[in-house]
């Protein structure tokens, strides 16, 4: 091989270092801010009851394109495990809950960030059966007719953890109806099992949220419970005291509470 070919490899070689060399330092300035703004984004980790997971999915894009700098991370459970995952440490910026029982016990145990509760939104109770299956034949139309013998299985949230199987205890001691009903319960993990149970046909019957049976079309509602059978279903909201990002967490609960988002809770069935 020539003193040519020699010369040609050689500045071949060291064009292709070159460009290397300009593809890996030399990003354009769009390129870089692309990378810093993913490594800087500020996540807002937000433990939700179960019975709020389509409406704040709905909600993080409006949210995250208002504040471009933050991304929210969401973490929906009963009322009850959000509650003893925060206790046992869990990082979360932001807590709501389907009950003031769960918030209170935060609170009380001072894991609170002071001045950041407020009531979000509040909910109705209702009994619901499945649109499409009635094995047994009996029209449903009110809580006491769930006594009828052939209704054999109704679904209800755990009490000790899901407000919603609480809320359901305090309609059935309303009506007198608790031992009898409780004979034939089949407890969910959350209102969105006992949802489940329901759509499904694999129980006769199963008391919820309103804004459950609205995103559900495999189910019907029967009643609505009236509001002194139970007590008030209101969602509260807080900043939990070991957030990382309290000046943030403030500003979600800020943004939830705008008259523009309300309006998207009063969508889903949801009440100020």
């Amino acid at each position: 091989m020539g003193w040519r070919e020699n010369w040609l490899i050689f500045f071949s070689v060291i064009i292709c270092f070159s460009l290397l060399k300009i593809d890996f330092y030399g990003l354009d300035d769009k390129q870089s801010n692309k990378i810093n703004l993913g490594n800087s984004a500020t996540q807002i980790t937000v433990s939700c009851a179960a019975s709020l997971k389509n409406i704040m999915e709905e909600i993080k894009p409006l949210y995250e394109q208002k504040y471009s700098q933050t991304q929210l991370i969401y973490n929906f459970g009963s009322s009850g495990s959000l509650q003893r995952q925060i206790e046992q440490g869990a990082p979360v910026d932001v807590f709501i809950s389907a009950a003031d029982k769960q918030i209170n016990a935060l609170e009380k145990k001072g894991l609170l960030l002071e001045g950041t509760r407020y009531d979000l939104v509040s909910n109705k109770i209702v009994l619901i059966v499945p649109k499409n299956h009635n094995k047994n034949k009996v029209n449903i139309t009110n809580f006491t007719d769930l006594t009828n013998t052939n209704i054999t299985k109704i679904a209800l949230g755990e009490p000790q953890s899901v407000p919603a199987g609480k809320y359901a205890q305090e309609v059935l001691h309303y009506y007198k109806i608790t031992e009898q009903i409780n004979a034939k319960a089949v407890y969910g993990k959350d209102v969105r099992q006992v949802l489940n149970y329901v759509a499904t046909g694999n129980v006769d019957a199963g008391i919820v949220y309103l804004t459950d049976a609205k995103i559900e079309d495999e189910v019907k509602v029967v009643t609505t419970a009236p509001s002194g059978s139970h007590s008030p279903v209101v969602y509260p909201i807080a900043v939990v005291k070991d957030s990382k990002n309290p000046q943030e967490s403030k500003q979600l609960i800020n943004f939830l509470s705008a008259s523009e988002i309300q309006t998207i809770f009063t969508k889903y069935g949801f009440s100020k």
